[in-house]
């Protein structure tokens, strides 16, 4: 019988809050584990995007001319992805469809990922929505968005009115 007590794995690192944080990382490393314990460790439950869903990392940084998104997209192909821009929202959705397969003595295994993601992005009044630019390169994608001269100089008169 399976010992009732949550064991810790060697070298596991848990995590409460934070940058990074997410609520359901222990939730999944448990069911992992009670599937590992009933059905033996299998290749396609470790180190697996969350519930099979791809999950890419996402950074989003302002510089002086610019606003800039960076996507983490490993395995994906330019034609998996999609940007869109929707009022002020920029839209970076794609699909994940990996396959691999790994032949040993008496024995066959193929894992198979597959996996839709989409992260909206709302961006600032006084950027420059006409020319944005995006470019996918070695599995990540830049996007960059221009700020208008408004926003660079982030100073502006107003008028004061009498009365």
């Amino acid at each position: 019988m399976k010992n009732l007590i949550p064991r810790r794995r060697r070298n596991e690192v848990q995590r409460r809050g934070g940058e990074g944080y997410d609520p359901f990382e222990g939730f999944q490393r448990r069911m992992n584990e009670l599937f590992e314990d009933f059905f033996g460790e299998m290749p396609a439950f470790r180190d697996t995007e969350r519930f099979g869903a791809v999950v890419p990392r996402f950074e989003v940084a302002e510089t002086d001319s610019a606003i800039s998104v960076d996507a983490e997209l490993p395995g994906m192909k330019e034609d998996d992805l999609e940007l869109t821009l929707d009022g002020d929202v920029l839209t970076i959705a794609g699909e994940k469809q990996q396959e691999s397969e790994d032949k040993k003595k008496n024995y066959y295994v193929s894992e198979r990922s597959y996996g839709r993601f989409q992260r909206s992005i709302p961006l600032p009044d006084g950027v420059d929505t006409e020319n944005i630019r995006a470019n996918f390169k070695n599995g990540v994608l830049h996007v960059e968005v221009p700020k208008t001269e408004e926003y660079k100089s982030g100073r502006r008169t107003i008028d004061i009115t009498t009365g």
